[in-house]
């Protein structure tokens, strides 16, 4: 039972440790804007002569950010539509943010998951399974609207018994109109480099992104509205 225990608790350990061994190193200050500021000229020569390799190593760095929830997340994706462009920085940032919230849901998953559904009693299988009836909505309205931290809704769902197929759908799509924002914002980032203003991350989602946003989320809601109503009628489709 301790053996089995510990191999569960293994993947945690292991992102607890590389999680102080980036700190202990000092590597957050490489994850800001005066950095990629300092250093903008180097990568943008990189991707130009190694484009594949760019961002090959973009994805790599951006996912394990990501897996282990590590701060720079939004300097990441700014500097993905500075290096790429608009249209490519948007598809890598929502491929390697999939593919890291991924290893991190199946990393909770696998060490906690069960463990903790099988220890919380009645409240935790009610809520399990209201969210998992109607997964897909509640993982999208939670990618489009930042209400929460993106490190809690990659591991909640773990938790909450999510099919992992499920998840990667939602999250993938999800994330796509958020990162067009700030992937829109690291394209025009040249400019404010060249003319030497301080740039900083406040003010992006403005009212008008923001309540599209949100309007996206309330379409992602129809779908679970529709059910309800239909269940008081005895007419609601069984979800699949």
């Amino acid at each position: 039972m301790a053996r089995a225990l510990a191999r569960r608790i293994l993947p945690l350990l292991a992102v607890a440790a590389a999680i102080a061994a980036f700190f202990a190193f000092g590597l957050d200050r490489y994850v800001t804007f005066e950095a990629l500021r300092e250093h903008r000229h180097e990568l943008l020569a990189f991707v130009a002569e190694r484009p594949l390799l760019a961002v090959l190593a973009y994805m790599v760095v951006y996912a394990i950010a990501v897996a282990l929830s590590l701060p720079g997340g939004l300097v990441l994706t700014i500097a993905g539509g500075f290096l790429f462009g608009l249209w490519l920085g948007t598809l890598i940032v929502v491929i390697a943010a999939t593919v890291g919230a991924t290893l991190i849901f199946l990393a909770a998953r696998y060490a906690l998951g069960d463990l903790l559904r099988a220890r919380a009693g009645p409240f935790l299988k009610a809520m399990e399974d209201g969210f998992r009836r109607d997964a897909m909505s509640y993982l999208l309205v939670l990618r489009l609207v930042p209400l929460f931290p993106f490190f809690v809704v990659n591991l909640v769902p773990a938790f909450l018994g999510v099919p992992l197929r499920t998840y990667v759908i939602a999250t993938f799509f999800g994330i796509i109109p958020g990162t067009f924002v700030f992937a829109s914002v690291g394209a025009g980032l040249g400019s404010i480099f060249d003319s030497g203003q301080e740039f900083t991350a406040k003010g992006i989602l403005t009212p008008e992104i923001i309540l599209a946003l949100s309007g996206l989320a309330v379409l992602a809601l129809v779908p679970v509205v529709y059910r309800r109503i239909g269940a008081r009628r005895g007419t609601a489709p069984r979800a699949e």
